[in-house]
């Protein structure tokens, strides 16, 4: 798996980022530091490292340690960013990202399809602040000049969708704002693709972010955000965010950075799992459609074609019938090797389910309503006929609920 935008090799760029000889003292992997206090040698020390309390500089623990800054240059390369911000959880880096360039009065112009969290804080945090939130519900992008203003000053995208995964035409969406508000601030939340698998700077996005939760860490056991900025927008995002008190702690900050180093071998494998079973799907009787950027029928797979270098394990797929309560539970309770939980991006196959009214209520943009329930499934690293079998048992199991 190769980075089609830049000329380095992904698998060596994720091996070596951050490991600057200064955040690793001699070993392998950077060290963990962890520190409140920070100590000077002297008053001149001091004042140098207050006045350029950038990355790299240390001054004091919130603003970070070695094991923060070696995470810190390894996500500003791989995304080819300016810096990076490093915050707890991934809401926390979405939700802090959009607090750094608004004020009241402004507007967010938000993808009908984001993530829920993202969109609760618009309804419930934003309108507090006299911040309002308007929605784009062309999830591919069309038209989004209709829906920019004057005060618009925040474009948030997110590709693939939440959930119902549609591909945005992100060029198209990015020229439309360039030429109607050249001001606005452009961000996305780049999880699905690790913010490797599609370079969003390199699109003219100014703000990519992730939940680094999910696949930097890898193993479902750690917590962490990033936002990656460019040039025009690092030095806001950077101070407000400290000025929230956002940080990361240094242990989680290390099991990124090792993260990383197997972050395109684990990313190979969920690319090959999830297509696999994807295309099982398809060929299924049950199966309404299958929304899998890498199949032709996932709304905007043309976009992922020509703008994504690969794909991740997180996809869903629409029965062409609502299942009862009864049968969804016998269909979600018995599975062998796929468990009910949210978050995704780890080792393990998980499965979630919602039905056409639960999606309806979260995108009340005018979204049509499904045929059927949706059943969102991330491929872990199993042996992937090992998981097809227990899906094709979970389908005889809706079987005996309809005899």
């Amino acid at each position: 798996m190769t980075n089609k935008h830049s000329e380095k090799k992904l698998d060596t760029t994720l091996i070596s980022a951050g490991r600057d000889k200064r955040y690793s003292v001699g070993a392998v992997n950077s060290v963990i530091q962890r520190a409140s206090s920070l100590v000077f040698d002297s008053v001149a020390d001091k004042k140098r490292a207050t006045a350029g309390r950038t990355r790299g500089e240390l001054f004091y623990g919130r603003r970070g340690t070695l094991t923060h800054f070696s995470l810190q240059d390894a996500m500003t390369e791989l995304e080819n960013g300016a810096g990076c911000v490093l915050y707890p959880c991934g809401a926390a880096a979405v939700t802090n990202a959009i607090l750094a360039f608004v004020e009241s009065g402004d507007e967010v112009l938000m993808c009908g399809s984001v993530y829920e969290p993202t969109r609760d804080f618009c309804n419930h945090i934003l309108r507090k602040l006299n911040v309002s939130t308007s929605w784009y519900p062309h999830t591919t992008g069309n038209n989004i000049e209709d829906y920019l203003s004057a005060q618009t000053k925040v474009v948030f995208l997110e590709s693939p969708g939440s959930i119902t995964m549609e591909v945005q035409d992100i060029p198209a969406i990015v020229a439309a704002v360039r030429r109607k508000v050249p001001e606005a601030i452009i961000m996305i939340d780049n999880t699905w693709a690790a913010g490797v698998l599609f370079k969003a700077l390199d699109f003219g996005i100014d703000i990519s972010i992730q939940a680094g939760t999910k696949y930097i860490i890898g193993h479902s056991d750690g917590m962490i955000g990033t936002a990656v900025a460019n040039e025009r927008c690092y030095a806001t995002l950077r101070e407000n965010s400290y000025l929230m008190g956002q940080m990361a702690d240094a242990d989680t900050a290390y099991m990124a950075s090792r993260g990383l180093r197997t972050l395109a071998v684990r990313l190979r494998q969920h690319q090959e799992s999830s297509i696999k079973v994807a295309q099982w799907l398809s060929t299924r009787d049950e199966v309404w459609r299958v929304n899998h950027p890498a199949l032709p029928e996932c709304p905007g797979h043309e976009f992922w074609k020509r703008d994504f270098s690969g794909c991740s394990g997180l996809f869903s797929f629409i029965l062409r019938e609502e299942l009862s309560a009864e049968a969804l539970a016998d269909f979600l309770d018995n599975f062998h090797h796929f468990s009910m939980a949210y978050s995704w991006g780890g080792y393990e196959s998980l499965i979630l389910a919602n039905q056409p009214k639960e999606i309806a209520a979260i995108r009340p943009e005018g979204e049509a309503l499904l045929p059927g329930t949706l059943v969102r499934l991330h491929i872990g690293l199993e042996d992937v006929d090992d998981l097809i079998a227990d899906l094709d048992a979970g389908f005889q199991r809706l079987a005996a609920h309809r005899r």
